[in-house]
């Protein structure tokens, strides 16, 4: 259980993910932020890590890595494919 409502992770979440945007992009890619919901972070990942072969690798050892260390060690990260936006919260 995390200490922190799903609205008061809203803006760290966001902190981190530009602070790892850079790193995306240099590949030619990005996240996008799609929503939060008991402690689960829904991403959607764009550009050239859309459909990456390492897209897995970017999610859990880079941006889900960064949100347990600077957030909380509970916080998950669940990609959301492209067209399933606004069924984020069924998956």
């Amino acid at each position: 259980m995390l200490p922190f409502s799903d609205e008061e992770l809203r803006h760290p979440v966001e902190h981190i993910l530009d602070k790892v945007r850079p790193q995306l992009a240099l590949d030619g890619g990005d996240v996008t932020l799609i929503g939060i919901a008991s402690g689960k972070v829904y991403v959607r990942l764009d550009g050239a890590c859309k459909g990456c072969s390492s897209s897995t690798t970017t999610l859990k050892y880079g941006i889900e890595r960064a949100l347990k260390i600077e957030l909380h060690p509970d916080i998950e990260i669940v990609n959301v494919p492209h067209g399933m936006e606004q069924q984020w919260r069924s998956l």
